[in-house]
């Protein structure tokens, strides 16, 4: 149901990693608002001690935010952890739980950067220009830019510029806790990221559709997304 398209070989050193990203950015669409939104799927990756990574997706349905499918996916993490090339060590674990997906998600929310990265092009515009699907980058921690704290209540946001060009909104989801930073990924604009963001926040600091993969990959127990009893993970 979800393919992936061929851009670039995976076996690249930094450098030529970085190559690829330059190349890329300028086919990232920055703008527009997704239709008719039924599923919307949440990644994010674990990566152990020993280099191997555990890549979680999990799709959901909009707008209720419950699971319709899950699926996890194994294998070792050859490449470097380098700040800004992300997409290198995540995507080729990631990529493959994707194929899987019986469902296509209509949206795909990831921990990591979209445009608030060095080369305007972080994870969710890598898998959002692969996949062919609006993407939307929603962070824990900061890559690039300055900004002023947010307000305290939920929904209450501060531009992220860098270099004089904003990237994102750093956006409290929950009141209390510390802000997310939202950026478009691909066929997304930044004030529909953040509107999008905010619908999929159930109370906690990150929206739903991360926050279970998070917990997947991880390999924490989380109520409503394990396999049903007597099933297959699949």
């Amino acid at each position: 149901m979800v393919s992936v398209r061929s851009l670039h070989p995976w076996n690249v050193s930094p450098e030529e990693a970085i190559r690829i990203q330059r190349r890329l950015a300028s086919q990232v669409i920055s703008r527009g608002e997704p239709e008719g939104v039924e599923l919307v799927a949440g990644v994010d990756i674990s990566v152990d001690r020993a280099g191997r990574g555990r890549g979680a997706v999990v799709v959901l349905s909009y707008p209720e935010l419950r699971l319709v499918e899950r699926v996890v996916e194994e294998r070792e993490v050859p490449f470097p952890y380098v700040p800004g090339l992300l997409s290198f060590r995540e995507a080729p674990v990631l990529l493959p739980a994707l194929e899987r997906l019986r469902h296509r998600p209509d949206l795909l929310l990831v921990d990591g950067q979209g445009l608030a990265h060095p080369r305007r092009f972080g994870i969710a515009c890598h898998l959002g220009l692969l996949l062919d699907l609006p993407a939307i980058g929603c962070g824990k921690s900061r890559l690039v830019g300055e900004y002023r704290e947010p307000g305290p209540a939920v929904g209450d946001r501060a531009p992220l510029v860098d270099r004089g060009q904003v990237v994102g909104q750093v956006v409290r989801t929950r009141a209390g806790v510390k802000p997310v930073f939202v950026s478009p990924g691909h066929r997304i604009g930044l004030e529909e990221a953040v509107a999008w963001v905010l619908r999929c926040a159930r109370g906690y600091r990150l929206p739903e559709p991360t926050r279970l993969a998070d917990a997947v990959a991880g390999g924490r127990r989380v109520p409503g997304t394990e396999p049903p009893a007597g099933g297959r993970l699949l």
